[in-house]
């Protein structure tokens, strides 16, 4: 396994950040980029087209690599409604465009509630991390029992 997550990062540093990861066999992808995006204020277009080309070079490389969409809502009330539903949207359809795997909602349970998040009301703390496990897990794990089983 390996972790090529970068705080704060964004799906264009996503980007900069995958070709060398793509050097070794991938059975299994797991994207979870883009809430960096909304908060910068990047265009839905230019975050899904980022998430569009992580996905293209990720299947031209390990063309039978499942893919799993990690899908999340913003963890504080956006001042635009319209682009937070539309960014929450984007996620279901990159998945169903890539028959990918979609986690509809990586922060759910956990979103607004201060015993599980930090200070900042964004960010979960060790309890609500644990709960995104979960979240993750319950779509990960039968994908990876039928990979494991190859």
């Amino acid at each position: 396994m390996i972790n090529a997550s970068a705080s704060g990062g964004t799906t264009e540093g996503g980007l900069r950040r995958l070709p060398p990861h793509l050097e070794h066999p991938i059975d299994i992808f797991i994207l979870e980029l883009g809430i960096n995006d909304a908060f910068n204020g990047i265009p839905l277009e230019q975050t899904s087209a980022n998430l569009q080309s992580i996905i293209d070079q990720v299947k031209a490389r390990n063309p039978n690599a499942s893919i799993v969409i990690v899908g999340i809502q913003f963890p504080i009330a956006a001042p635009d409604s319209e682009y937070a539903a539309a960014f929450v949207k984007m996620f279901g359809e990159l998945a169903a465009k890539n028959h990918a795997a979609l986690v509809p909602n990586l922060l759910e349970g956990v979103v607004g509630d201060p015993k599980l998040n930090l200070p900042d009301g964004i960010h979960p703390n060790a309890a609500g991390h644990k709960i995104l496990v979960e979240n993750v897990w319950r779509v990960l794990e039968p994908i990876a029992r039928e990979v494991g089983s190859k």
